[in-house]
């Protein structure tokens, strides 16, 4: 018939796209990458804030004297306790620029401080992360596509690494390079680098990426498709680039902010101890570490890095949790009409 009206298949959407929708629809995990995004935004901020501001966060600052509701106030006060010795920092304002959240135990604004603390904290956890995903990729793929005594020495490898609490191991190297930094040929980290910590704490995780992975290789190195491959001589290299790598993608992309909020706390525990971030530098962990003394007269220059480390750890685990059940298969999320 002339009239007869043809129905054009109906276009599917790709696992890719599928997986965005259920993202995009799981509203906990999109509110936790809001927050977590605009922490990374106030971070960046960091040199806008203290150049507005007019301070120097690395730099002592105790004769400093402030203008509050036109009143000229130390920023170091004379104490009131005791036999009045010493002096105690100037509590928060509460305005942003001046002082918001008061000032540390060397007249600095901590405000300031915090926002270049969390720039090195989340540059190193990302980087560390990144290194961790290379190494612990590179490993679990050679050892499980390879099998044989590349498997064995691989996996002996991991099984050290693995047999030493993380926390343990990480201090342990630090305290060996901290003093004397890294040289390796023409490769040489200084003591005070954030390179040290960045490596330290990828390498310690890098057997907690490794070994999930060198799992899901073994399974995918027995399926149809990649012993079809194999039968008709497809180099290994081109194997794992163009048919293993891209099935381990979404466990990839999934340890990514698991990965990162692990990193974050493992970084502010070690600057905490001191053989992570090096003064003039500043994180959160040391941040914290020079809060301590001032916990009972002005707790809120150790509560606010304290509590920016359990905030972006927390929403990072949500927004982890949100991507595993949208980049799982087995997941089994409503979509609706599509």
């Amino acid at each position: 018939m002339a009239n007869e009206v043809v129905a054009l298949p109906r276009r599917t959407r790709g696992p890719w796209a599928l997986a965005f929708v259920k993202l995009r629809r799981n509203k906990a995990s999109m509110a936790s990458l809001v927050v977590f995004l605009l922490i990374v935004a106030a971070c960046l901020s960091a040199p806008l804030y203290a150049r507005w501001a007019g301070v120097d966060p690395f730099a002592s600052t105790l004769d400093a004297v402030i203008q509050i509701d036109g009143v000229e106030t130390p920023v170091m006060e004379q104490s009131t306790e005791g036999l009045g010795l010493g002096y105690t920092p100037l509590g928060p304002t509460w305005r942003l620029g001046n002082y918001f959240l008061g000032a540390d135990s060397q007249g600095r604004d901590v405000m300031a401080r915090m926002l270049y603390g969390g720039l090195s904290s989340l540059m190193i956890a990302g980087a560390a992360t990144i290194f961790t995903l290379i190494f612990g990729t590179a490993a679990g793929l050679i050892a499980g596509y390879f099998g044989g005594i590349v498997d064995t020495v691989l996996s002996r490898f991991l099984d050290v690494l693995w047999a030493f609490p993380i926390y343990l191991l990480a201090i342990s190297l630090s305290i060996v390079t901290i003093s004397q930094g890294i040289s390796i040929g023409p490769i040489v980290i200084e003591s005070g680098s954030l390179w040290l910590p960045i490596i330290i704490i990828g390498i310690v995780y890098v057997p907690y990426v490794a070994r999930p992975i060198r799992g899901q290789v073994l399974s995918l190195r027995r399926s149809e498709f990649v012993l079809a491959a194999i039968n008709l001589g497809v180099p290994g290299r081109r194997i794992l680039w163009r048919d293993i790598l891209p099935n381990i993608t979404t466990t990839l992309i999934v340890f990514v902010p698991l990965m990162m909020a692990l990193n974050m706390l493992t970084e502010s525990a070690l600057s905490f101890l001191s053989i992570g971030v090096q003064p003039p530098a500043a994180s959160w962990g040391t941040i914290i570490q020079d809060g301590q003394a001032l916990l009972y007269t002005r707790p809120m220059v150790a509560l606010a890095p304290g509590l920016a480390i359990a905030l972006s750890v927390m929403v990072l685990n949500v927004f982890g949790d949100g991507l595993r059940d949208a980049l799982d298969p087995r997941s089994k999320v409503r979509l609706g009409r599509d």
